[in-house]
């Protein structure tokens, strides 16, 4: 559109006042936005790495170990709730919660089940070795004012603990639910609040598992509830959630979701003219990684962005999560 005389809105040749003042105006908005783009700075990629040294290791429970980590200064500040990615020697990346004191910025503290490689690699670990870590960020945040009812299971209580001491400190209605195979296998029993607060659910003390129901028993009146643990657990309790009133729900989990009512489909990797076939009951991921072994992941959940492939149409694909035919450029 050019801008010209200006005429009034009913098409007449008059001149409009309001018209001209308006046209004046963009204008100068143009000139000042050429100028202003010339003297622009250049964007500066912001570098969220930190390298940090493991000061100490030590356990926790059966299999548990906790790493205090630090460099020497104050660390990017966090609230309960958020993991880092730890980035270790060999290459291999996986998220863990941070589970101190977010008000304690001298150092992160995680803890790790020994479950698998990258686990293994954290276990071996000695202080004074130095690793990456990317982060925080906060994947199950921790909002509103209460009721709250935590669920933990096992490790599960890592981005819970922070949660609870918060609510403590701040005289707020809460309750933890604690449960684990046994008490040798459950971190940070002894840092939990001394209180009729928590109830601790070991298995080998009740004879099998909790049930969903169970672990939510006493639920106050409009709750948000936040779990954290294994699968099974998880299920039990979004199944017995909707005889609840509970207000809000938060989940976070240790293990890729499962795959529920999926459907097959096709990757094509460009380069080779490859193709894969991906069944309903298993992803991307696990697919890709028996042609493409090197493939990075890490959360298994959608949420990190290590497992994003570029596809041929300039996306991306989270191949852990994302179903669908698709081109990768592999």
């Amino acid at each position: 559109m050019t801008l010209g005389r200006p005429t009034r809105l009913d098409g007449s040749e008059r001149t409009d006042h309001l018209m001209s003042t308006l046209v004046g105006v963009v204008g100068v908005y143009r000139r000042l936005s050429q100028f202003s783009g010339r003297r622009r700075p250049p964007v500066r990629t912001v570098n969220r790495d930190l390298s940090l040294t493991v000061e100490t290791i030590r356990p926790e429970a059966d299999d548990v170990v906790s790493l205090r980590l630090a460099n020497g200064g104050p660390l990017p500040a966090w609230r309960p709730g958020a993991h880092v990615d730890l980035v270790l020697p060999s290459g291999l990346t996986r998220q863990y919660s941070l589970c101190g004191d977010p008000a304690d910025r001298s150092h992160y503290r995680i803890a790790v089940r020994k479950l698998g490689a990258a686990s293994a690699e954290v276990h071996a670990l000695t202080p004074g070795t130095r690793v990456t870590v990317r982060g925080p960020r906060t994947a199950f945040p921790f909002v509103g004012r209460g009721p709250f009812l935590f669920v933990a299971g096992g490790i599960g209580i890592t981005p819970i603990l922070p949660m609870v001491h918060h609510c403590a400190d701040a005289g707020a209605d809460w309750r933890l639910v604690y449960t684990g195979r046994s008490r040798e296998s459950m971190p940070f029993l002894g840092e939990l609040p001394d209180d009729d607060c928590v109830w601790i659910r070991p298995d080998t003390e009740y004879g099998v598992p909790a049930s969903g129901a169970e672990l939510l028993e006493g639920l106050p009146d409009g709750a948000s509830v936040y779990c954290c643990g294994p699968v099974a657990m998880i299920t039990g309790v979004r199944t017995d959630l909707a005889l609840t009133t509970a207000t809000a729900v938060h989940f976070e989990r240790f293990a890729p979701p499962p795959i529920v009512a999926g459907a097959p489909f096709q990757l094509t990797l460009r380069r080779s003219g490859v193709v894969l076939e991906v069944p309903d009951d298993r992803t991307a991921l696990d697919v890709l990684r028996e042609t493409r072994p090197g493939t990075p992941y890490s959360c298994r959940q959608g949420f990190c962005g290590t497992c994003a492939v570029p596809t041929a149409g300039g996306g991306s694909m989270r191949v852990c999560v994302d179903r669908g035919t698709a081109v990768l450029d592999l």
